[in-house]
């Protein structure tokens, strides 16, 4: 089947299989490798990108199912000026540890300050809870996320 898709706004067309997962249509045609395959079955959210601005698991929405849709990556977050608040923090804060959980955390922690700008901790530990680190007790994660929204603030507050 042919399918487009807008990828961190640029539009893709590409010929892909019904049954090709959307992680398999950005890594594998798309080279965008920044998504992460973990588990295949949605469990540890390593590669959850936004479709819509609605945080998927990749693994689990098949390619033909984003067509005509927007789809954002971890790739998308920097823009000209820089990091992300989120990609900052996250170095800053040491959120990254091995870095194969991150570009979910990252896209997760994203949507979350997006919608709520200020979240408690319990707020940053439920949205994150549907993804696994193994590194860490997700203690640096929710420092980062939390030092992000701070950041944000600051931006926003000086623009």
């Amino acid at each position: 089947m042919q399918i487009t898709v807008t990828v961190n706004g640029t539009q893709h067309t590409a010929e892909v299989e019904p049954r090709l997962l959307l992680v398999h249509l950005l890594r594998d045609h798309l080279g965008l490798t920044g998504t992460h395959w973990g588990c295949d079955t949605s469990n540890c959210g390593t590669c959850v990108v936004w479709l819509d601005g609605t945080p998927v698991k990749s693994c689990t929405v098949l390619a033909v199912m984003a067509d005509g849709h927007e789809v954002r990556t971890v790739e998308g977050l920097a823009t000209a000026d820089g990091l992300d608040p989120i990609q900052q923090a996250f170095s800053d804060h040491h959120g990254l540890q091995c870095g194969f959980c991150t570009p979910g955390m990252l896209m997760t922690g994203r949507w979350l300050l997006d919608h709520h700008p200020d979240p408690s901790e319990q707020q940053i530990r439920e949205a994150i809870s549907g993804q696994i680190c193994r590194c860490t007790g997700y203690e640096n994660i929710v420092r980062s996320v939390r030092a992000a929204a701070e950041l944000s603030q600051a931006k926003g507050a000086r623009a």
